[in-house]
């Protein structure tokens, strides 16, 4: 099971595209487990996580978290604007795929 973190500034509109990944994995049958954190609370759950994807809107926070995931293994990237705006769980799902390097 795979274990995604999505961060954003408060945690209110990316808990919707965390149901819209929750379904697009079940579709393909991938076993995940993906919850949504507000900045203020990363290190609370940062351990609980295989890989952590930045909201649109904290793509500020790249920098800093590149720095504490250093050496974690942990993939760490920004959700694609378009992907974010439109709620699109799937591109989602693919794009964490393709970070962890499996199709």
């Amino acid at each position: 099971m795979i274990k995604i973190m999505l961060v954003c500034s408060a945690g209110m509109s990316t808990s919707l595209l965390v149901n819209k990944m929750l379904d697009a994995a079940k579709i393909q049958a991938i076993e995940a487990e993906i919850f949504a954190v507000p900045e203020a609370e990363i290190k609370l759950y940062i351990d609980k996580a295989d890989i952590v994807l930045l909201a649109p809107q904290v793509r500020f926070l790249y920098g800093k978290m590149s720095k504490e995931l250093e050496g974690s293994g942990k993939p760490l990237a920004v959700i694609d604007s378009v992907s974010y705006g439109l709620m699109n769980g799937a591109a989602v799902v693919k794009q964490v795929q393709e970070l962890l390097g499996s199709k």
